[in-house]
């Protein structure tokens, strides 16, 4: 049967564009390790958020009667020597470590997106100025400057944030520059100037979304970056403190007891690396799905 002879309902149906978010979702759930990835991401947040909720004993709350006791019916993951108990703490921790890596990385991927788009659309002066604000940052020893700044906050979590976000942006921000030099001399910009829109409305409808699958990616990247950069802080004694609780606060205390109370170190470290896996799978994901180039992602 030919087209002509098609009703008017199936040619409707024919002719119908698939939408991106449909291909990106068919592209994504083809990967089967982002997808599983994926589970096990939500899966840590929904632990995060009910796990107060099903722990028998607050995080700062110490049971004097059980001190450094393996897994029990009272104490699902044991004690430390302070009879502080073991799953809260770690939700606790897991709780803080996701918080900090999602405001990290949501600011890190703002002002990268803000500051590269801006430098290219500009250009001249002002680009070769942020350009060159750029590549001081990149020389500082951004880790000695945070553990200085850090180390005397008595491990307040905000200052760490800050911190990692002053010194987080400056390579996103030189990936999204280098690609939107190339927008800019698109018909679409040149046509947008012509008719006296501003650089501000240029760069939020016309360049930002045209790179938003790097932003995704960055975003997603970041969070393990995040994460790791707070674990290895607050390991090294620099970041997160006591009474506060972060997994690298955790894997600090559980790494000197390790021979002795092995659950203290290695839960907070099965927890970790399901967090940064999990992670890293999905953004290889996303990275196929987004990416028209890719293969992997199979055909739509």
């Amino acid at each position: 049967m030919s087209t002509q002879q098609l009703p008017a309902e199936q040619l409707t149906s024919v002719a119908a564009p698939m939408r991106k978010s449909t291909l990106y979702w068919r592209r994504f759930r083809r990967n089967k390790a982002a997808v599983i990835g994926s589970v096990i991401f939500l899966g840590l947040i929904v632990f995060a958020l009910i796990g107060p909720l099903t722990a028998k004993w607050d995080f700062n709350e110490p049971d004097f009667m059980a001190l450094s006791e393996p897994p029990s019916a009272e104490h699902w993951l044991g004690t430390n020597d302070s009879g502080n108990d073991l799953y809260a703490m770690i939700v606790q921790g897991l709780r803080r470590s996701l918080v900090i890596a999602v405001l990290v990385s949501g600011a890190t991927t703002v002002i990268a997106a803000i500051v590269g788009t801006a430098a290219a659309l500009l250009g001249g002066w002002p680009e070769r100025l942020i350009l060159a604000l750029i590549h001081f940052l990149f020389v500082v020893p951004s880790f000695l400057l945070t553990a200085l700044v850090v180390s005397g906050s008595g491990g307040d979590w905000r200052l760490l944030v800050i911190v990692l976000i002053v010194f987080g942006w400056m390579s996103y921000a030189r990936v999204v520059w280098s690609l939107t030099v190339s927008l800019r001399e698109r018909e679409y910009v040149q046509a947008a100037r012509y008719m006296g829109v501003s650089s501000w409305r240029i760069m939020l409808r016309h360049l930002i979304p045209n790179i938003g699958s790097l932003l995704v990616l960055n975003l997603t990247l970041g969070v393990v970056g995040a994460v790791m950069s707070e674990t290895g802080l607050s390991f090294l004694g620099l970041g997160v403190k006591i009474p506060d609780v972060s997994l690298g606060v955790l894997l600090a205390s559980g790494a000197n007891s390790i021979e002795s109370a092995p659950w203290l170190f290695f839960a907070p470290a099965a927890i970790l690396t399901l967090l940064t896996t999990s992670m890293a799978f999905v953004a290889d994901g996303l990275r196929d799905a987004l990416d028209p180039n890719s293969s992997a992602g199979g055909k739509a």
